[in-house]
């Protein structure tokens, strides 16, 4: 207890003097003043974390303070006290952001409470502000390939505006990390961030969670409950997997998200809401329009910005970064010493096509975290799946050639592979490349590629 600062800020020195000794006693540390002046001069110089400020004082009002003091250090408690207290004045302190509230003739016992209360109430704070920057640590989009060098100029872009986004990529390449740093990011960083997963909920299970319900609304609706619209309102709606929703599910989706008000189950009442909306699907959504599985106007609404979360196969070195990473975090977790990948273990880790992306990466590392011997990673702790892509060490030819030639060689492997990836989309393909297009073109008819 001894560790919390308090201030008892009241012009009549007995009573300042009094819980000066009461509290001291029981191994706080104390200060005190007896004016608004002489308190504001303390605050700059000091945070508190209680302030017992009196009503009424030389030189103003000790309510006029209370801002003051939240400026300072928000997590402040203060308790007001005074000899001549009502319930409006107790209200308005309330109002104004004072923890509680005194009268006097104060106990020991009413002072100690209230610290007491005070304390819980700041370890909260404190725990909840770790929970909260421990969470916003984690939301790091790991890699150094031009691929995610791109993918994070995008999120920094997108994240300052408050434009709808639609996440596109393959299972487990981190579209809701994507959709977490959007909001982390954002305006709304503040307010929540709430994720609902269109594909693990039934279709008549789906409004529920959406809207949610009133009381009776339904078999089993023992109590209200507030749907994932009305708990995001103000912040960040992320619908994963949302190409996974009925036709049904999808017209009502769009009706609640043109107008941003809806209804609970169960009532008439209308509940206007305030959203950002994030969305993502590992299928290919244009495909899904034109077999008619997912509404073009709800594509439009949710799509006004494309973001494309890359596979870990293209990412190159980012794989052996994103391994170190994940081996670490899983042999801290688990108490046990980190070990070594070894080069052959990074080379057939870079050679593996990673279906699964980064979650099969990431339980991958946690296994061999496991069951790794002698504090290495060698290629016989890997699964024989990996093991199936033999390295196949390359043999020269012998055979000594112009380095002008060798350089023309390998550019036009590069450029034929890069049009055959993006399926001739010279924009894309010079951005791959990091040339500009006409250079792109020259390079294409001098290498007989068109």
């Amino acid at each position: 207890m001894s560790n919390l600062s308090i201030l008892v800020v009241d012009d009549e020195k007995n009573i300042t003097q009094l819980m000066k000794d009461i509290l001291e006693d029981e191994g706080y540390s104390i200060d005190v003043t007896h004016s608004i002046r002489e308190t504001k001069e303390k605050l700059k110089e000091k945070d508190y974390d209680i302030i017992f400020l009196d009503v009424w004082l030389p030189d103003g009002e000790g309510l006029d303070l209370i801002s003051f003091v939240k400026e300072q250090n928000p997590y402040t408690k203060i308790v007001m006290i005074s000899g001549h207290a009502n319930i409006p004045i107790a209200v308005k302190a309330l109002k104004e952001g004072a923890f509680d509230f005194l009268e006097k003739p104060i106990s020991t016992e009413s002072i100690l409470a209230v610290i007491q209360k005070a304390e819980k109430e700041l370890q909260k704070e404190l725990e909840l502000q770790f929970l909260k920057e421990k969470a916003e640590k984690n939301i790091e989009i790991i890699g150094e390939s031009e691929p995610i060098k791109r993918l994070k100029q995008q999120i920094e872009k997108v994240a300052k505006t408050n434009a709808w986004v639609m996440i596109l990529g393959e299972n487990g390449t981190g579209k809701e990390l994507v959709a977490k740093a959007i909001h982390q990011l954002s305006s709304r960083r503040e307010k929540p961030f709430v994720d609902i997963n269109c594909a693990a909920i039934p279709d008549d299970l789906l409004e529920s969670e959406l809207f949610g319900y009133e009381k009776g609304a339904f078999t089993g609706a023992v109590n209200r409950k507030p749907g994932k619209l009305e708990i995001a309102n103000g912040g960040t709606l992320f619908l994963d997997e949302v190409a996974d929703m009925s036709l049904s599910s999808q017209a009502k989706l769009l009706r609640v998200l043109e107008e941003q008000e809806f209804s609970r189950l169960g009532s008439n009442q209308k509940i206007k809401v305030d959203l950002r909306v994030i969305s993502a699907t590992n299928k290919d959504i244009e495909k899904e329009i034109e077999e008619g599985r997912f509404r073009q106007d709800l594509y439009f609404r949710l799509a006004v910005v494309q973001i494309y979360v890359p596979p870990l196969r293209e990412r190159g070195k980012d794989i052996i970064l994103l391994a170190e990473h994940f081996l670490e975090k899983s042999c801290l977790e688990n108490k046990i010493s980190k070990p070594e990948l070894t080069e052959e273990v990074e080379e057939y880790l870079l050679k593996y096509s990673w279906p699964g992306n980064i979650r099969e990466l990431k339980n991958l590392m946690e296994r061999l975290c496991i069951f790794a011997q002698n504090n290495k990673i060698t290629a016989e702790d890997l699964p024989p799946y990996i093991l199936k892509n033999k390295l196949v060490k390359k043999k020269s030819s012998g055979e000594i050639k112009p380095l002008k030639q060798v350089k023309e060689e390998a550019e036009k492997e590069m450029i034929k592979l890069a049009l055959e990836k993006y399926n001739n989309n010279i924009k894309e393909a010079a951005k791959a490349l990091e040339v500009d297009m006409s250079s792109l073109y020259r390079k294409i008819k001098q290498y007989n590629l068109d």
